[in-house]
């Protein structure tokens, strides 16, 4: 992508722009997706331009208007990871007196969250109670953002706000502030601290129930129970104040030395620990499953309603799985395509099981909650329906080539009746030679498919009046040798008949075979599938309990007995999902 492209247009409704979307549901790579909010003309988009490894881009303006409208999206590739793609998203400005709605403000922020896998607060000056309190959009999100949809989430679940923060803990991104234009000294009493220090000192809570402590504390607790992964970096004022309105433009070495190696650790950090963006359950995202989220939470903001991750997870993995049943069965049926008709039974097996294994892994690289293996299942009877379609385009086939070499080999057999060749003494013994001959040319020929001997079967057949008729003319032959003669080829026709009933029975217990080997196949796979789905569950709740223990250490060290003693329930919760998960290893599989 060679410049940024609105994603999510804000004119009084929010609209996922269809181009941006179209894009994204191109991106098949694993997204780290990192977006930056905060007040208007702070500077955000600087830093996302730095981030793109560029120095235009996403609109710096040079005036007090806000030039951001909606969220603006800029897909790069990842500077450090292969096979990743890095979606740099450009928030419009909170608090641009032009917009003069703050609930745009508060649902442009809960998006942002929603889909982003590092979230960067940007403002100017320090972190006091005044940046602090900007930052109220934080304290909306229990309204704004559902993680279970309310046919199951419990009153509990709904009622309680430590319930809220530990689900929210499990997906939300990691957050990083970044302070621009500072100008004081990273101390604090007199002790030099650095500035992940200076922020969580600007964190901490104070003591008391009264109005005004409460009100202080709670956009702090906020951040402190949803973002557990918190990073600061302060930069001082890049260049002199007349100089500022043309920052894209200027050259690095007119910038402040300081600012440079601060924004070299800035991006350094992004690249190195942002990590892709995951769901629920920490299943990776795709540039195209980061589409259907954006589409899904926008649409429901639109209709008035609060999006919910599960609701959100569910719709996207419906849509993802029937196109990965899609896939797999676009790759099956191109690679039997291939084949040229007609084969025997054992390449055509062969080929069937080559194509049916990458179908699978097609269906396995797009699938995801395919909770027992529906979706597999849906796809496996596509693709038995499938070869079952090529089975009989392969026995047409060799059926039509098989009569074709024997209406060829018998024509001189045919010319010879005509003119009378066999109507003499002997007749019958030339007949047979010149028979004889053409079957073994028939069964010399090669490559005549799994329609061969039930081809011939029917020959004999209907070849056998004419015999008959030669045999009877033939006045050479007594009528004990015509007996045996007859015999003979009753005979020769039931051997014929023996051979073409064990060429069917060996083509249906390969495609008895190949059916039971296509199910194994599928059903390992769904069951590594699901077995990976449930350890990345269980590691997202292991982080999860990991992050909520740390707080409560932290609020334990720093005086608050009965706030860490609150958390005790909500880390409980935590700690029976890991142990459900730990013991959730086996599934019923199609």
């Amino acid at each position: 992508m060679e410049s940024p492209i609105c994603l999510i247009e804000n004119n009084g409704t929010l609209r996922v722009v269809p181009e941006a979307l179209s894009y994204l549901m191109g991106v098949r790579q694993p997204v780290v997706v990192v977006a930056i909010v905060g007040l208007y003309r702070t500077g955000k988009s600087y830093l996302m331009n730095k981030l793109a490894g560029k120095q235009k881009g996403f609109s710096l303006g040079a005036t007090i208007q806000s030039h951001t409208k909606g969220i603006w999206m800029w897909c790069v590739p990842h500077p450090l990871r292969k096979d990743h793609t890095l979606v740099l998203l450009d928030t419009e400005g909170l608090g641009d007196v032009e917009k003069g709605d703050q609930e745009n403000d508060a649902w442009i922020f809960a998006l942002t969250i929603l889909l982003s896998s590092t979230l960067v607060y940007n403002s100017k000056g320090t972190i006091d109670n005044q940046a602090v309190e900007n930052l109220q959009y934080v304290t909306e999100l229990t309204d704004r953002i559902k993680v279970k949809s309310p046919a199951n989430a419990s009153s509990a679940e709904d009622d309680d706000d430590d319930g809220a923060d530990v689900q929210f803990v499990q997906f939300f991104p990691s957050f990083v502030w970044a302070v621009r234009d500072f100008t004081l000294l990273l101390e604090i009493n007199g002790t030099e601290v650095t500035a992940d220090k200076y922020l969580e000192h600007a964190l901490s809570l104070k003591r008391g129930n009264d109005k005004k402590t409460v009100a202080y504390n709670l956009p702090r607790e906020c951040i402190r129970n949803y973002f557990p992964e918190r990073r600061c970096f302060v930069f001082e004022t890049p260049a002199a104040p007349e100089k500022m309105a043309h920052l894209e433009s200027m050259d690095e070495n007119q910038l402040s030395s300081s600012f440079k190696a601060v924004t070299l650790k800035f991006c350094d950090y992004i690249y190195n620990e942002s990590s892709v963006k995951k769901v629920k359950g920490g299943l990776p995202v795709t540039g195209r499953m980061l589409g259907h989220l954006a589409k899904t939470y926008v649409e429901t903001i639109a209709s008035g309603g609060v999006p919910c991750l599960e609701n959100a997870v569910l719709a996207m993995a419906q849509i993802e799985n029937q196109a990965a049943v899609q896939e797999g069965l676009q790759v099956y049926k191109k690679g039997m395509q291939e084949i040229t008709f007609p084969v025997d039974m054992e390449e055509m097996s062969r080929k069937h099981g080559q194509w049916d294994s990458q179908a699978i892994e097609a269906f396995r690289n797009r699938s995801f909650k395919d909770e027992n293996g529906e979706y597999m299942k849906t796809l496996m009877e596509a693709i038995k329906e499938a070869y079952a379609a090529f089975l009989a385009e392969n026995d047409k086939s060799s059926e039509g080539l098989c009569r074709q070499l024997l209406s060829q080999l018998s024509e001189s057999i045919g010319k010879k009746l005509e003119n009378g060749f066999y109507a003499k003494p002997g007749g019958y013994d030339l007949y047979c030679v010149d028979h004889q001959d053409l079957l073994d040319e028939y069964n010399r020929a090669p490559n005549k498919g799994v329609k061969a001997e039930e081809v011939l079967e029917n020959f004999l057949k209907e070849k056998s009046a004419e015999s008959t008729a030669v045999r009877q003319a033939d006045k050479q032959l007594t009528e004990k040798e015509k007996k045996i003669h007859e015999e003979r080829e009753k005979a020769a026709l039931l051997a014929q008949q023996n051979k073409a009933e064990e060429e069917k029975r060996l083509q249906m217990e390969k495609t008895l075979k190949d059916e039971r080997e296509s199910h194994e196949k599928a059903v390992e796979v769904i069951r590594q599938k699901m077995e990976d789905e449930v350890a990345l569950q269980k590691k997202e709740l292991e982080m999860a309990l990991e992050c909520k223990l740390r707080e409560q250490r932290d609020l334990m060290q720093q005086g608050f007995k009965a706030k860490s003693d609150e958390m005790a329930q909500a880390i409980n919760s935590l700690r029976a999902e890991v142990a459900c998960a730990r013991s959730n290893k086996s599934c019923n599989i199609i």
